[in-house]
């Protein structure tokens, strides 16, 4: 497949690349269930857009034939890349990134739910917006509360006080955390233009501006990849928060995922800092 076409000569066409290790596959199904019925409703408004979807595989994925064909009933070409071993999370959708020649690209987590008109709603704020890069949506919880994870520059105690303390601590620092979490700038209505930071869970991009940027930087395995490429997005093209735009997170934080994780998570922030500047207090 030729990645290397200019910015403007993009197939018409939206491609998703999922980064699965072990996954919970009742979980996946589900995301590729509602991938399936976010792209009908896409195909309405835009019935010739072409549809890509890209599982990674970095260790653990069961057959996933049902599903697969689900997404080809539909008229989404469906493929799998396994047999590089468990590489990180940026670098495995790295690999999907290279072989897209979409017009856009949806870079999303294997927890994600998205409401019916999520991509629809998308592409065409993409299409009314040029100088848009990329797309953050509005985030939910299992109980539809709304998640603050678009963020300001974080200082260690942030990320300490949010990743690490227990809720009975936390509250403390409800006003700290915030402003780290934009909360008085994030709602259910307003789009908010060029938050410094947005979550990897779901990032939607102009495929011209995510290949410009060379997708994510491998040298983080897990963690804190998604704020290095949205701090290098400001350089290219801006960054839009969408709240019409309306998935579900099943996800968790480091701490509550095991001490593997709370050291993973330790290694990226050394990471990020070190190159976009350390910010104590």
């Amino acid at each position: 497949m030729n990645t290397t076409r200019e910015p403007g000569n993009e197939l018409k066409g939206l491609s998703v690349s999922l980064v699965v290790y072990r996954p919970d596959i009742q979980q996946l199904v589900q995301t590729l269930t509602s991938l399936v019925r976010a792209y009908e409703a896409l195909k309405e408004s835009h019935p010739a857009f072409a549809f890509d979807v890209c599982v990674v595989d970095n260790g653990g994925l069961p057959d996933m034939t049902a599903a697969f064909d689900l997404l080809r009933a539909r008229g989404a070409t469906c493929s799998v890349i396994a047999g590089q071993g468990n590489v990180g999370y940026g670098r495995g959708h790295n690999l999907a990134i290279e072989r897209t020649a979409s017009r856009y690209h949806l870079v999303l987590n294997p927890d994600i739910d998205l409401d019916r008109q999520a991509l629809a709603r998308a592409v065409d704020f993409f299409e009314s917006n040029s100088q848009v890069g990329l797309l953050s949506p509005r985030i939910g919880d299992e109980d539809g509360r709304l998640q603050y994870l678009c963020r300001r520059y974080p200082t260690l105690v942030d990320l300490f006080i949010r990743g690490f303390l227990p809720a009975r601590v936390r509250h403390l620092f409800a006003g700290r955390l915030a402003r780290y979490e934009m909360h008085d700038l994030i709602n259910e209505c307003d789009v908010v233009w060029d938050p410094p930071i947005v979550s990897g869970c779901f990032m939607l991009f102009r495929t011209s501006v995510l290949k410009k940027l060379a997708g994510f930087d491998p040298r983080y395995f897990l963690y804190f990849e998604d704020y290095d490429l949205s701090l290098r997005t400001h350089e290219v093209a801006r960054i839009a928060y969408l709240p019409a735009v309306r998935v579900l997170h099943h996800g968790g934080g480091a701490a509550r995922k095991g001490f593997a994780h709370v050291r993973m998570f330790a290694a990226s922030a050394f990471k990020f800092f070190n190159r976009f500047g350390w910010k104590w207090l």
